[in-house]
């Protein structure tokens, strides 16, 4: 079934999207999904990405004093109107580093950087599915989040080594078409839930 679009929406306050790809690989296909999403984001919208590799395991101990690193990735979730996060699949769920960040910026409890936020989520895998395990537990984690997130479409790039070149751009014209719309919905949706 083809992308849905939402109505086009008032373009004149500018959205920002902060962008976080679950790998730390530096060939990973998730990020080369996420370099070509920053490519195709929509008039009126910006992506702005933050690299997960500082972001030292969670320690309860230190959620009331965190790392700088930490201080900074929650300082861009707050400074962004909405997220896009493109995960892998470990393992039939999210990597343990997207996890471990999340953990992060939800705490210490009551002070979730994540509260409220519209999402949308994407991956790309070598296999026929697309990550679809981990964003459904993507989505749930999200649930607690209280985070709003995007239903269509869902973008699951299966096969990936035929979609992305050698340098881990995107080719493929009909994936590309897809992550295109979920940006468009995502500025829509953010825009509706901002009352505009």
């Amino acid at each position: 079934m083809p992308p849905r679009n939402f109505e086009t929406a008032n373009m004149s306050t500018p959205v920002r999207i902060l962008g976080i790809a679950g790998s730390l690989r530096k060939d990973s296909y998730n990020r080369g999904a996420l370099r070509a999403a920053a490519t195709l984001v929509p008039e009126g919208a910006t992506i702005e990405t933050f690299d997960l590799s500082g972001i030292p395991i969670f320690n309860q101990d230190e959620d009331q004093a965190p790392p700088q690193s930490v201080v900074d990735f929650k300082s861009s979730i707050r400074a962004a109107d909405a997220i896009l996060i493109v995960t892998p699949e470990y393992n039939y769920s999210i990597p343990g580093v997207l996890k471990n960040a999340i953990d992060w910026a939800s705490r210490p409890y009551g002070d979730s950087a994540w509260n409220g936020k519209p999402a949308a989520i994407m991956g790309a895998s070598i296999g026929n599915f697309g990550t679809v395990r981990a964003q459904y537990h993507l989505r749930q984690i999200m649930v607690y989040l209280n985070m709003y997130v995007l239903n269509q479409p869902e973008v699951m790039i299966g096969n990936a080594s035929q979609k992305f070149d050698q340098q881990g751009n995107l080719t493929d014209e009909k994936t590309q078409k897809y992550v295109q719309t979920l940006l468009q919905n995502l500025v829509a949706w953010t825009r509706k839930l901002r009352g505009e």
